[in-house]
């Protein structure tokens, strides 16, 4: 099989050249455009987000040999989510490569941070099934880079945090509501405010429910840690 010259850019781009190419153009086809005669990602999905976890958890206790269980799981936790997987699918240009069906294409599906982080996620099983573990483990160590030198020493979900925030001062949990969503449909903006019992509030908009979710809990702790 010869691979596309958008394919062949790819793979100097990672740093990978296949040997068979089959693997890259499997991991690049989401599900919205595969048949009987053409594989999608979903295995190789499955497959990277375990290759990607083991290559962290050893990167971490590499970079850190001082540090305790529970000061590495949020560390491996920020590394290996699916919004860190889809960060670096867009510094590799991913999403502009991927095989996509027409309904997933006008829905916005090369920006969507879900399907970006699926795609990374098969893309390093792409590359594992090539070459094997150590052609793997040199991609995700090479295109994660200093994330894993970087990665917060307290790196706990945003949500996760402002929760334990308030329940230690007897608080029930935080509540999330929806007040606005506004854009096309292929790339809508969602305004999310949280707020706790004492009615401290904060909103935040980004591109998903969830984002938002995590921006207006990140900027409210942060506001209420310099306060108190």
């Amino acid at each position: 099989m010869r691979l596309s010259a958008d394919l062949k850019a790819l793979e100097l781009r990672i740093g990978h050249s296949y040997t068979k190419p089959e693997f890259l153009v499997r991991a690049v086809t989401h599900a919205s455009i595969s048949s009987s005669t053409r594989q999608d990602n979903q295995r190789l999905e499955f497959l990277g987000d375990r290759v990607l976890g083991l290559v962290m958890a050893e990167a971490l206790l590499t970079a850190d040999q001082a540090a305790s269980e529970g000061q590495l799981a949020p560390r491996f936790n920020a590394l290996v989510r699916k919004e860190t997987c889809a960060d670096v699918a867009r510094e590799i240009a991913l999403g502009e490569v991927l095989k996509l069906g027409r309904s997933e294409m006008l829905s916005g599906g090369r920006r969507k941070e879900a399907l970006l982080g699926d795609a990374m996620e098969a893309l390093i099983a792409s590359v594992y099934l090539d070459a094997g573990f150590e052609a793997a483990k040199a991609l995700v160590l090479r295109l994660w880079g200093a994330r894993i030198l970087q990665v917060d020493v307290d790196a706990r979900d945003p949500k996760t945090s402002l929760q334990e925030w308030a329940q230690a001062r007897g608080m029930p949990p935080p509540a999330y509501a929806q007040t606005a969503r506004s854009g096309p449909d292929h790339q809508p903006i969602f305004t999310v405010e949280v707020v706790l019992e004492d009615g401290a509030r904060e909103t935040a908009q980004a591109g998903s429910k969830r984002a938002a979710e995590q921006q207006a809990a990140r900027t409210l702790l942060a506001r209420l840690e310099q306060t108190t």
